[in-house]
């Protein structure tokens, strides 16, 4: 996860030379501030080619983080991320008139993240992957290996990108053998050629020999060595293919590998053929090099990659969001046919007084509270306290650790439960719920963040919030309308004084506290 500084220079130059930039002025000089790293370009190609693509790592709590972070929501990529890193990576890159280029990184937080952090912090979120990639570029080798053993142990096929030379590897990034088992580990490797040339000697130029070699003596399922504009060579157990690049007239190479990458990852999951998939890859190869950057910048140039492809694929749709169906609900002359109708109803003018900017404000406190090593609590009164439990345990299903916090014990203990840094999700339909409030009020103090679940957002719950998801229900799915009545009881009304709850000598029978013996019964 790296934000590109590009510069546009007339040539590339060798050591101890100088060269003026396009303008005299630094800003001017920047053609471009852009979203790359290359983990990060292979999801945006694959999102780009409709697949569900998610990133984790270690960022920097800065603005270049904030930056990379709106980029990876722009495309719909999710992200499981730690903000204690020291800075966010950058790279400056130099791009000649002919598209070539120099690039400089600096790699920041990303070579920060451990092997320990791969496991405890981001092991739920690997485990639901079904294709897990990483990369020879920034992270330290240790961290690769503990990324594709993870993977291993979990069943997760893995594709390795080896974007720098052993030689630039081994010492900056490990040792000779760290390098060695990482490309074991490997389900796929995918070396740029000059890392293939070291990694096997005496084959010459031949990339596609190239790719039989490191296939049999690391016993990859398949190697796929890239060449630029000759198009990319694959060895695998059935096959060894070369595929032809296609013709088009480059912009900016940064990035080409990348984009190329993330045609494998969907020829892959389409299930083609091997030499159809070069032809996916390198038709994303070559839209890539066609525009300056290495991260895509919208869905529209996904028909550019299927055009140059030039056969249907049924790709899946790019687009995260599809619009909702009609729902038939049949005959509802019956009660269950009018719940269903009256909850229908109040999920449409639930979706329809959505305030997005909430959710994604909600989002963003409980991803940064999680990436400085806060927790998530989920706390409800009644009914909500049900509510609060599964949620709890839906947000750890889902890779998000989270605690249920009982809410009237918090003012009798509890609240050492809660740290400064953490979140609190507190749900009360009327939001006024005296207990509920009360330890609110002290999670407040504390100094935690409390995100509020309501039907009433001007209520005091509303205030104590720092953010109010408003999520009101007018009518309740049953004719009586008492589906809420448990939360609403406390502080608000009192249940036994509704005839539709309990016949009235038994409501007077319990309030008094009185059984048939005459002994006190608690309510």
């Amino acid at each position: 996860m790296v934000v590109d500084l590009f510069y546009r220079t007339p040539r590339i130059i060798r050591a101890d030379e100088k060269i003026l930039l396009r303008s005299h002025t630094a800003s001017a000089a920047i053609e471009r501030t852009e979203v790359g790293g290359l983990v990060l370009n292979h999801l945006g190609w694959g999102r780009i080619l409709g697949l569900k693509t998610g990133i984790f790592g270690k960022l920097g709590d800065d603005r270049n983080g904030e930056f990379l972070r709106e980029g990876m929501d722009r495309l719909g990529i999710r992200h499981h991320l730690t903000f204690d890193g020291s800075a966010s990576a950058f790279a400056t890159i130099f791009v000649d008139s002919n598209g070539d280029r120099a690039i400089y990184m600096a790699r920041g937080a990303t070579g920060e993240l451990t092997p320990a952090e791969v496991r405890s912090r981001h092991g739920a979120f690997i485990r639901r992957a079904s294709l897990v990639s990483t990369e020879i570029s920034q992270l330290p080798l240790r961290t690769v290996l503990a990324i594709l053993l993870f993977a291993r142990t979990h069943s997760i096929p893995t594709i390795l990108d080896v974007d720098v030379p052993p030689s630039d590897a081994i010492g900056s990034l490990g040792t000779r053998a760290e390098l060695e088992r990482a490309l074991k580990l490997a389900t796929y490797l995918k070396p740029a050629k000059a890392a293939a040339r070291e990694i096997v000697t005496g084959n010459g130029r031949d990339s596609l020999k190239m790719a039989e070699a490191i296939r049999s003596r690391y016993g990859n399922r398949a190697v796929i060595i890239t060449e630029g504009d000759k198009g990319c060579s694959i060895a695998a157990r059935e096959t060894a293919v070369r595929v032809p690049a296609f013709k088009v007239k480059q912009i900016d190479s940064t990035g080409a590998g990348d984009s190329f990458l993330a045609g494998v990852f969907a020829g892959l999951r389409l299930g083609l053929g091997w030499e159809q998939i070069g032809r996916l890859a390198n038709a994303a190869g070559a839209v890539g090099v066609t525009r300056l950057g290495a991260f895509p910048t919208g869905f529209e140039v996904r028909e550019e990659i299927l055009d140059l492809y030039g056969e249907a694929l049924a790709l899946p749709s790019p687009h995260a969001d599809a619009e909702p169906r009609e729902t038939a609900i049949g005959d509802s002359s019956g009660e269950v046919g009018e719940f269903f109708d009256v909850a229908l109803q109040e999920l449409a003018a639930l979706r329809g007084g959505l305030n997005i900017a909430a959710i994604s404000r909600t989002v963003e406190i409980i991803r940064t509270a999680l990436g400085r090593g806060g927790r998530v609590h989920v706390t409800g009164v009644g009914k909500p306290e049900h509510v609060a439990r599964y949620a709890a345990s839906l947000f750890c299903s889902v890779g998000t650790p989270a605690t249920f916090l009982h809410a009237t014990e918090t003012l009798h203990g509890s609240l050492g439960q809660v740290h400064p840094r953490d979140v609190v999700i507190a749900i009360s339909n009327s939001g006024n719920t005296d207990e509920l409030c009360a330890a609110a009020s002290a999670i407040k103090e504390h100094g935690a963040k409390i995100i509020a679940v309501t039907g009433n957002e001007v209520s005091e719950l509303g205030r104590l919030a720092d953010v109010v998801l408003h999520a009101p229900v007018e009518t309740e799915g049953g004719a009586a309308e008492i589906a809420g009545e448990g939360e609403r009881a406390t502080g608000r009304t009192d249940l036994l004084d509704d005839p539709r709850i309990l016949p009235r000598p038994a409501a007077d029978l319990l309030r008094r506290g009185d059984d048939r013996s005459g002994r006190r019964n608690s309510r």
